[in-house]
């Protein structure tokens, strides 16, 4: 099972991601996650993204993939993958596809979360309000500011992908305003059709 989750910031990608992880045994992959472990392992591709962060630059579209065609290889994907936060853009779509075909598998599904986004910027500011009065810390990226912008830049960067699946026949969408199981259910009724 190979599968990408599409959709804004806390539209719950995570939460669906780790269900699936559980019960299929698959790994979630973040790019987040692949580039610290590139770096940790000293891998030749590793060291070029350090040097690239180092110098507080952003790691290249070339890096990144290289980094997922790396990672795609280990042996805890060989029954499937859920990229989660990449493809952020249609090159990176593109590359993927690349990558995939030249390693002769190819993406099961692209599951996209639709949601509100007013909604999600309540959710967020109620999350907020819930771990101050809980006496916990809130990331700094955690304000109302802070996530419109989050939400702008999937917009202008990330939603576009939707169009670029679509025509491939392999997007999907959800409602992600359902409640956990509700959204879950919809996924496991999509993979179990593709």
């Amino acid at each position: 099972m190979r599968l990408i989750f599409l959709g804004p910031p806390g539209a719950g990608k995570g939460t669906q991601a780790k269900l699936l992880t559980d019960k299929h045994g698959i790994p979630q992959l973040s790019t987040g996650d692949m580039l610290r472990a590139a770096v940790a392992a000293g891998t030749d591709v590793g060291r070029r993204a350090k040097a690239v962060m180092d110098a507080g630059q952003l790691v290249s579209d070339a890096i990144v993939n290289e980094i997922v065609s790396d990672r795609i290889d280990s042996p805890d994907c060989a029954k499937g993958f859920i990229l989660d936060g990449y493809p952020r853009t249609v090159p990176q779509a593109e590359a993927l596809d690349s990558i995939l075909a030249g390693k002769g598998i190819a993406l099961d599904a692209v599951i996209e979360l639709k949601v509100d986004e007013e909604a999600l910027v309540r959710r967020m500011e109620n999350r907020v309000a819930e771990t101050i009065a809980a006496g916990g810390s809130v990331r700094s990226d955690d304000n109302p500011e802070a996530f419109k912008r989050r939400l702008a830049e999937y917009r202008e960067k990330t939603a576009p992908l939707s169009s670029y699946y679509a025509l491939t026949g392999k997007l999907k969408t959800v409602d992600g305003m359902a409640n956990v199981d509700a959204v879950t259910a919809e996924i496991d009724g999509i993979l179990e059709r593709a």
